[in-house]
């Protein structure tokens, strides 16, 4: 799979603040035990809708529990109220944003990691036996090319639609993006899945970044650059057939998503939010 290059769009997320592994750091004590470990999520959040799905696809219900957060974060700064007391029992003097997603570990109450990327693997590696490999040996490349592809296309659908900048940039943002899914296109056409003949975390990833553009991003577009993002039958026929799939569709909170959106969002409303490309409430009914 091609990727396009986004390398002039920087990223605008914070570095994680903790980077704990599971069953990776002797000296961090972090060792795989079911029942040890909790996930704190928001599942409106991008980064949380991926740990939820990843959660559901390994079945780990028994295994590492949820605590779900409230959409919106109810602190001036980002955070959730509900997450300081572990910030500050995991940094001396914490005074940043105690932000989502968490793995906390009960055992300890303290924070093991906020990064979603690692989170995830951690998970799949250590609590994922006998099911689909999420990550499957020798996929490496081409899992790690579909994150950054992913991250790119947010990236670019954010540029083009932001407020900011000049309207060269934006038409080469909308451009970039357009590349981007017109080779994803290409390469969905009689595939069912991204890189394997099952659901791995590079569909997760992928999922996720739709779900966003089609309920976040294209808020700040215009109808016209809209209709271009859904001229992409393969590739929206592929969402539609995940959104489907219960451990995907079940924890798509489209109100959630919405209310975190206006809470936060300072771009302006364009013509393309008129447009919606999928009915994801329809097909993501389909589970139950």
């Amino acid at each position: 799979m091609s990727v396009t290059p986004l390398a002039r769009i920087s990223a605008t997320h914070p570095a994680p603040a903790f980077r704990g592994r599971i069953g990776q750091d002797a000296r961090s004590g972090h060792y795989a035990v079911p029942r040890r470990y909790r996930l704190h999520l928001a599942a409106a959040c991008a980064d949380g809708l991926r740990i939820a799905v990843v959660h559901s696809l390994l079945g780990l219900d028994d295994i590492c529990p949820v605590t779900l957060l409230d959409p919106v974060p109810d602190c001036p700064d980002g955070g959730h109220s509900a997450l300081r007391p572990l910030y500050e029992a995991s940094a001396h003097r914490y005074t940043g944003a105690a932000v989502a997603p968490v793995l906390s570990d009960d055992w300890s109450g303290r924070i093991v990691s906020t990064h979603a990327t690692d989170i995830t693997r951690d998970l799949a590696r250590h609590f994922g036996g006998g099911r689909p490999a999420l990550y499957p040996c020798g996929a490496e490349s081409e899992t790690e090319a579909v994150e950054r592809m992913s991250k790119g296309i947010a990236q670019a659908a954010q540029q083009a639609g932001g407020t900011g900048g000049d309207d060269a940039d934006r038409v080469a943002a909308l451009q970039q993006l357009l590349d981007s899914l017109g080779s994803l296109e290409r390469w969905l056409v009689d595939r069912e899945f991204l890189i394997r003949d099952h659901i791995t975390a590079a569909d997760v990833e992928l999922w996720v970044t739709l779900v966003q553009l089609d309920t976040v991003h294209r808020h700040h577009l215009d109808a016209a650059a809209v209709q271009r993002l859904a001229g992409h039958p393969a590739l929206w026929a592929y969402a539609r057939r995940l959104t489907a799939h219960p451990a995907f569709g079940t924890h798509l909170d489209l109100d959630g998503i919405a209310r975190r959106h206006h809470a936060h969002c300072q771009g302006l409303e364009a013509a393309g939010a008129a447009v919606q490309i999928l009915d994801w409430a329809s097909h993501a009914a389909r589970t139950s």
